[in-house]
């Protein structure tokens, strides 16, 4: 059976915080607030594996209630997420994703940032596609006040 997930997730943008994007490390004047490293792209990556599996969010699984996931290191996370869905039988086909930021300019780490994920992931750097879009300076991304994550994700799974 295929099946098709999506997750997006957005982060206020923080000064004295890392940016951490695709488990990359920007240089960058601020970085994204959160519980977590707050790696808005692989939130949106772990949400849309875990709904195509029909497995809940990522804050059913790492609440951000708990210390355990206090500055969690979200690539980690994904591994885990990866491994869940391997254990119910499912494999990932694909993900195609896009980080909206008006700055700082990502391309430079797009491809750090696909091979972050394909590692935890256990697939194929061709699998992963990661793409970055201004908003033109509208909207809070576009007013540089915060970053925001979209992807899409194909899973084959067995059974329903």
């Amino acid at each position: 059976m295929i099946r098709i997930g999506q997750g997006y997730d957005v982060h206020r943008l923080s000064a004295g915080r890392r940016l951490i994007l695709g488990g990359a490390d920007i240089p960058f004047c601020k970085g994204l607030d959160g519980h977590s490293d707050a790696d808005v792209l692989v939130h949106a990556v772990m949400d849309a594996l875990l709904g195509a599996a029909a497995l809940g969010d990522i804050g059913m699984l790492f609440p951000d209630s708990s210390a355990e996931y206090l500055g969690a290191d979200s690539i980690s996370l994904l591994k885990r997420v990866s491994g869940l869905l391997k254990s119910r039988g499912c494999s990932i086909v694909n993900i195609d994703s896009t980080v909206i930021a008006q700055a700082p300019k990502l391309s430079p780490y797009i491809s750090v940032m696909r091979k972050n994920i394909a590692l935890a992931c256990g697939v194929s750097t061709g699998a992963v596609s990661v793409k970055a879009t201004t908003e033109e300076h509208l909207g809070f991304t576009g007013s540089g006040d915060g970053i925001a994550a979209s992807a899409v994700c194909l899973i084959e799974a067995e059974g329903s």
